[in-house]
């Protein structure tokens, strides 16, 4: 009787959902707990990873990559972990590892934690946390202190007209000039125009370009060195007012100091390194080279012309002169014992008319031969920047920038004769744009065409140099 029972109730299948069912409860139970303690922790980890990211990010900011005690950039980090990470569902708020590894000018910081997330379903899982643990790491290079050294144009060639409008009204201004000046859109500076005492009927170009208000390039380039020194020019997220340059170091928490120089057949000092402010004093005193009439640039003491021809831009001199000047560059730091970087700016249209001497004196093989007799000792020579002066520069660590007001590509027949071999295809693509280019330090060349802003190029060009950067790495 007891085995017939037996085996009908082993045979019976009523009810077996209820009995696999209570079976599979605790492995659910399990699992369900376990999930939600999960998905709980890996929120928590995902806000905690947040402010190791902040963290890691203040610590590179332009104001704290100035700092040099650890201590103190450690401390600014934890501070910023601290208010993001203290979170519900944590047994504490997490303390964080700070790493600052400093190189140069280079810093990373890297901000790791371990936390502890409550489990809701602590008898399930057998554990009360889930521990989460993660990192953030931030690199940036901070701002150098620079030395900037400004290397501007003011040969006659900087007399041109600004605009195509300008070069109109400046030929139209001269159409009674003597002949070797009529219908010139050219504003040269002649102490004696045509041969002779100035007065209000024998005008140079540039008496006649300021009486009919005709904008020439070298005034494009003192408004741009204005802008760059002095302003107008307004930054309020540094809480200053004032040149570019002077919102800019407070922006990167550096030190910027200028030196004005103009360069035609010499080197010219406008202002020796000094701050910004003091620099910017001194701006009036860009002006164009003044010759004595038009193929005599020098008179000797007897007022006889030392040299018979025009000339006068001697870039390569203008290079080496400042290259003297200029101290061997530091890494920008404020560690004791550095020095600043040093950065030359030049400005120009990028073609040497200089002397040379007739026998060993070397002028570009593309150059119109014969050339030009000064006297009996030189030739003039018009030629493309020769960039061996800009490789020995550069060699020495210092950064050159060049801002290349393009050279018009003209139809008289010395342009025609003379130029036009190294200012084709075009002047944004022809030897006087390569060879500046080349001259320039990586990154650092930019081109500006007739009626083109000058100011905004110098500034654009000044801003890469000065910038710094931060990022998130991981």
């Amino acid at each position: 009787m007891l085995r017939r029972v037996v085996l009908r109730f082993a045979r019976d299948r009523k009810a077996n959902i209820a009995v696999i069912f209570a079976l599979t409860m605790v492995p659910i139970v399990f699992l369900l707990g376990m999930t939600l303690d999960y998905t709980q922790a890996v929120r928590k980890r995902e806000q905690l990873n947040a402010a190791a990211d902040a963290a890691a990010i203040a610590a590179v900011r332009p104001a704290m990559l100035t700092q040099t005690d650890k201590t103190v950039v450690q401390a600014t980090a934890a501070a910023v972990f601290a208010a993001k990470a203290n979170l519900p569902g944590l047994t504490a708020t997490p303390t964080p590892t700070i790493t600052v590894t400093d190189s140069g000018l280079a810093r990373s910081i890297t901000v790791s934690y371990i936390a502890h997330s409550v489990n809701n379903f602590p008898s399930v899982l057998g554990k009360q946390t889930w521990d989460v643990s993660g990192s953030a790491t931030a690199k940036a290079s901070s701002a150098p202190n620079m030395n900037f050294y400004l290397l501007l144009d003011d040969s006659p060639s900087m007399a041109l007209a600004a605009t195509q409008a300008d070069i109109t009204n400046m030929i139209a201004a001269t159409k009674n000039q003597p002949s070797y000046a009529k219908n010139c859109s050219f504003a040269c500076h002649e102490a004696r125009p045509n041969n002779a005492t100035a007065s209000s009927t024998n005008k140079d170009n540039l008496t006649v370009a300021r009486a009919n208000n005709i904008t020439l390039r070298i005034d494009l380039v003192t408004n741009a060195v204005t802008q760059l020194l002095k302003g107008p020019w307004t930054c309020p997220q540094a809480g200053v007012t004032g040149g570019v340059m002077q919102c800019m170091s407070a922006l990167n928490n550096t030190t910027y100091k200028a030196a004005i120089y103009t360069f035609d057949y010499a080197l010219n000092t406008v202002q020796m390194l000094t701050t910004p402010d003091t620099a910017a004093t001194k701006i009036n005193n860009i002006q164009l080279l003044t010759v004595d009439h038009q193929n005599c640039p020098i008179v000797d003491s007897k007022g006889n012309c030392t040299y018979t021809t025009d000339y006068g831009t001697d870039i390569s001199g203008g290079l080496t002169g400042v290259n003297t000047v200029m101290p061997a560059p530091g890494t920008g730091t404020n560690q004791a014992g550095d020095t600043p970087q040093e950065v030359v700016f030049l400005v120009t249209d990028g073609v040497e008319d200089k002397l040379i001497p007739k026998t060993g004196g070397s002028c570009d093989p593309n150059a119109t031969y014969a050339l030009p007799t000064a006297n009996s000792t030189t030739l003039r020579c018009q030629q493309p920047l020769d960039t061996t002066v800009c490789t020995t520069i550069k060699n020495r660590g210092i950064r050159i920038a060049v801002l290349y007001t393009e050279y018009l590509q003209l139809s008289d027949s010395w342009y025609t004769s003379r130029i036009s071999q190294f200012n084709n295809p075009t002047s944004s693509t022809g030897t006087i744009a390569t060879r500046l280019q080349s001259c320039a330090s990586p990154g650092l060349y930019a081109s500006v065409q007739t009626g083109g802003d000058i100011s905004a190029a110098l500034t654009n060009l000044f801003i890469k140099v000065a910038s710094s950067t931060a990022s998130l790495v991981q």
